[in-house]
């Protein structure tokens, strides 16, 4: 599999398919091959699918991830580099959960060079109610019970990188809940939101807050019947969606 040599590591990335690009974006804890394996085989019959393993996770080097207060913002700048480096002037985006939030700021921050945007699981607003379903991630038990999880990411204190991600998601609600709100304004690429009904970390009124702040009714929020993953849980239901969406 290709590295991308970045400004300060390495990024590993899934290449498949031929056509119109299409980045793809996992979420925390995730890798590109870990959270969206069926997606991007799925894409690649149609795009030239990028499937990108962002800083700190999986097979990218160093693999030594952490959470500042603005690693949204540090993502999307990796995300927007790569871009650079593979020479990809423009593309469709797509982001799962973290890498959501991450496609959005991107295409808020540089909107001429993506042609559509879709997310799963994620809303770009963090409102008070996500606080306490944040914090629930901790103690870190999860994590510790999954030496195979933490080995594939390189983490040797799990309650240490699961405490940085809590601290940074509650810094952002904190400091208002705007992660790419302030973005959406000058997005005019077609968007596409989707959710599931049972997902209480990222909630239908959070999403309709970031859809409603675009400028030209160019946004969809569609909603489906499931938790997080919707790609998994509701993948029939998730390819028609998504692909009528793409093919529009």
């Amino acid at each position: 599999m290709p590295f991308a040599q970045l400004a300060d590591f390495k990024m590993h990335y899934e290449e498949l398919g031929t056509g119109v690009p299409l980045i793809a974006v996992h979420g925390w804890l995730g890798t590109a091959r870990t959270d969206l394996g069926h997606v991007l085989d799925w894409l690649a019959t149609r795009y030239h699918v990028y499937g990108v393993t962002l800083r700190g996770y999986g097979e990218s080097r160093p693999p030594q991830r952490d959470f500042p207060d603005d690693f949204y913002e540090r993502d999307a700048s990796d995300l927007l580099s790569f871009m650079d480096a593979l020479n990809i002037e423009q593309a469709h985006v797509f982001g799962y959960s973290d890498g959501g939030e991450v496609a959005l700021i991107a295409a808020g921050q540089q909107p001429t060079r993506f042609l559509s945007v879709a997310t799963v699981g994620s809303v770009g607003y963090f409102g008070a109610g996500m606080r306490p379903v944040a914090q629930r991630n901790a103690p870190a038990t999860f994590l510790e019970n999954d030496p195979e999880l933490m080995a594939r990411h390189g983490i040797t204190n799990a309650k240490q990188f699961v405490g940085q991600w809590i601290r940074a998601i509650v810094h952002m609600i904190d400091a208002g809940g705007d992660v790419s709100v302030r973005y959406a304004p000058q997005m005019t690429m077609p968007i596409l939101m989707m959710l599931g009904e049972e997902d209480r970390l990222n909630p239908r009124e959070y999403g309709e807050k970031f859809i409603e702040k675009l400028p030209h009714h160019n946004g969809t929020l569609a909603m489906f019947a499931c938790g997080h993953p919707i790609h998994d849980q509701q993948t029939e239901a998730f390819r028609k969606v998504y692909g009528e969406f793409l093919r529009g």
